[in-house]
């Protein structure tokens, strides 16, 4: 019992530094994921959004679309929002939106999920006016449920703006 004190290391350590630098330190500055956003309404609707937005222009870039001007809209709107609905997803998701309160984000997740739904109607229109095979019959199919999801996005984005979005499950981000 003489020794005990004599083995016992009361020092401390002090937890690693998150200082770094390079790109790790910009993601550990930057960056968290909200798990909570996967868990709300407008996080599942963009979710389909993007896989549903997928199979539009892939099913459209499938087939020999070239002679046809209209299929030019459709896999311009549809590649377009599919690029921006991902990029917006992962600022939700990765918590940047909060390192720039600056912006309106309820203002603007209304105007860009309006201005999706309208172009996607218009892309659906044309799609669906256009069908020579299956292809192009499938890709006016998921447009127009794309044009829906857009639609219900556009709902609860205006709820968010207007303040009535209250329940964490209609609610994406701080007003």
């Amino acid at each position: 019992m003489a020794e005990f004190p004599a083995k016992v290391n009361t020092e401390t350590s002090s937890p690693p530094s998150r200082g770094g630098t390079g790109f790790q330190s910009f993601v550990s500055r930057y960056v968290s994921m909200d798990m909570d956003f996967i868990r709300t309404i407008p996080a599942v609707l963009m979710l389909v959004e993007i896989v549903l937005g997928l199979l539009v222009w892939a099913l459209i870039a499938g087939s020999s679309y070239s002679n046809i001007p209209a299929y030019g809209w459709v896999m311009f709107v549809s590649v377009i929002f599919w690029l921006l609905t991902m990029f917006l997803f992962f600022v939700l998701f990765l918590g940047v939106r909060s390192r720039m309160s600056f912006l309106p984000w309820p203002l603007m997740l209304l105007i860009f999920n309006a201005t999706a739904a309208v172009l996607y109607l218009t892309a659906f229109i044309a799609n669906a006016a256009s069908v020579y095979n299956d292809h192009q019959g499938a890709a006016a199919f998921f447009a127009i449920v794309v044009t829906l999801a857009y639609g219900a996005s556009t709902f609860f984005a205006f709820l968010s703006w207007r303040g009535d979005g209250g329940n964490a499950a209609t609610d994406t981000v701080p007003a």
